[in-house]
């Protein structure tokens, strides 16, 4: 087992560990710079997210005057306002302050100051701000959510930290190592290996995949294509391809445990290009770069040599941080005392946690099989919060309808115009339907709102007549759906009325 580190707390004990073949803990170690990587990915992507999105949209989706009041949100979902810490006031002041604390924690665990308090400080931010509008939550939010909660269990800040933190007194290194094993390192590969394998199964499943025609219909999606998805729409054979390619994929998630070496660095490099290629053609948010940060840490030790030698060396000249001990292969720095507690208890802790950690697993894996309707359930709504915070990501079957939203506003001189564009309300389908939605959380609060019910409509209608010019008399939203196929649109768009309101 030489060359393997381990955490005392969180590991299952060394008589445990002693008697697990070295290829297992080879698979289900993190080297010491790859769980850097991913605390520092993990800031990252909390503040892409909060400044790029979630900062400009406070006043529209987080406060009383917005599209979702806390008056409609109890309505709906009393027991979120309740235990929101974001549904305590609807004040833009108040949201503006809690927005600013969550980008502090998530700035902290970027650079690694108080990593692992960071991140359940910020998880837990998170879930509160996701809770207050859960209209705006997708499954690469709740993927960000379990990143982060079992980023509590890993040492976060024993490279490329501004407070680096060495080995505990009851951590167990080896000379010259940087892998560290524990029952957390092993949770978190497996987890995300999970969320991969539970997506492939469910597109085995699926008849529009199987055909290799679900990308072509995912492209179909207005709504949801932009950069460079309209090009990559026209091109239908290469669509079928990236269809293959993307089941391949998938299907070779479990090679991300089973190999190490280059062929585990070729999973990797194959999950990081599609999720890139997500990016540049889909507005998806964050999840594409949730899903990068996520695959970081099956990176081998070899990619992570020559990344540690350029940031030590830039730390060392900047004067930051802490040298590292190039010997021992772990930091010189600050040791935390341990509490002198006996033996038993240190063990009883270690148990609990590694039970907790394998329980967590499970029940969380098991809500994913509920969601995407995978085990047989009770009635599950496809519309409410459980279907948004799934991993299904465009399966069993993609999307088949495209929705965009009317809203038609009569003046005092009769005439009928769209409040978005200003001209004659049309039900007609967009030249480009990103034009409907001013931003990514518009079309996400669009899409994750469509079955809301009567309240949430009317609230979005009284929103728009706040609005509205002067002359306004009433407003009208409509909800347009048209039908999609592998070759297109189909068939002519269809208006639901969801609610009118007098603007006088």
């Amino acid at each position: 087992m030489a060359g393997i580190q381990s955490d005392g707390w969180f590991d299952v004990g060394a008589s445990v560990r002693s008697r697990v073949p070295s290829a297992v803990t080879a698979r289900l170690g993190i080297d010491i710079r790859a769980i850097a990587a991913y605390r520092i990915g993990l800031g990252l992507v909390a503040l892409f997210d909060l400044l790029v999105f979630r900062v400009p949209g406070i006043g529209t989706f987080y406060t009383d005057r917005g599209v979702l009041p806390r008056s409609t949100l109890a309505e709906v979902s009393p027991a979120l306002v309740r235990w929101s810490l974001h549904a305590v006031s609807g004040a833009a002041w108040v949201q503006a302050v809690l927005m600013g604390i969550t980008v502090l924690v998530a700035g902290c665990v970027l650079v690694g100051y108080r990593s692992r308090i960071a991140s359940v400080l910020l998880a837990s931010l998170l879930i509160s701000m996701y809770a207050r509008n859960p209209y705006l939550v997708n499954g690469g939010d709740t993927v960000l959510i379990s990143l982060l909660a079992l980023a509590a269990f890993l040492p976060l800040d024993g490279r490329w930290a501004v407070r680096p933190r060495g080995p505990r007194p009851t951590d167990r290194f080896s000379a010259g190592s940087n892998r560290y094993v524990s029952t957390a390192t092993a949770v978190l590969l497996v987890h995300v290996v999970v969320i991969y394998a539970i997506n492939a199964a469910l597109k085995f499943q699926s008849d529009a995949w199987m055909r290799g025609v679900a990308v072509r219909q995912i492209f179909g999606l207005a709504e949801l294509v932009y950069l460079l998805g309209p090009a990559l729409a026209a091109s239908p054979g290469v669509l079928t391809v990236i269809n293959w390619l993307w089941i391949g994929t998938l299907t070779a998630s479990v090679g991300l445990i089973v190999f190490t070496g280059r062929l585990r660095i070729a999973i990797v490099g194959a999950y990081v290009g599609a999720h890139l290629g997500m990016a540049l053609t889909m507005q998806l948010g964050a999840f594409p770069f949730v899903m990068i940060v996520a695959v970081c840490p099956y990176l081998p030790s070899g990619v992570w040599d020559p990344v540690d030698r350029f940031v030590s060396d830039r730390i060392q000249n900047t004067g930051l941080g802490t040298i590292t001990d190039r010997e021992g292969g772990t930091p010189r720095s600050r040791r935390v005392p341990s509490p002198d507690l006996p033996p038993a208890v240190h063990t009883g802790a270690r148990v609990a946690t590694a039970a907790a950690l394998v329980s967590s697993l499970v029940v969380v894996g098991g809500w994913q099989l509920v969601a995407a309707d995978v085990v047989e359930t009770p009635a599950v709504d496809d519309e409410g919060p459980l279907a948004s915070a799934s991993w299904a990501f465009f399966a069993p079957n993609p999307q088949s309808t495209s929705h965009w939203y009317v809203a038609s506003a009569t003046t005092s001189s009769g005439a009928t115009v769209d409040l978005v564009t200003g001209d004659p309300a049309t039900f007609d389908r967009p030249a480009d339907a990103m034009d409907r939605y001013p931003s990514t959380l518009w079309r996400r609060y669009g899409s994750k709102a469509r079955g809301a019910g009567d309240a949430v409509a009317g609230a979005a209608v009284a929103y728009a007549c706040d609005r509205a010019p002067s002359d306004v008399e009433s407003v009208t939203l409509y909800r347009v759906d048209q039908s999609v196929d592998a070759n297109g649109p189909v068939g002519a768009p269809i208006p639901h009325e969801l609610a009118t309101r007098s603007c006088r």
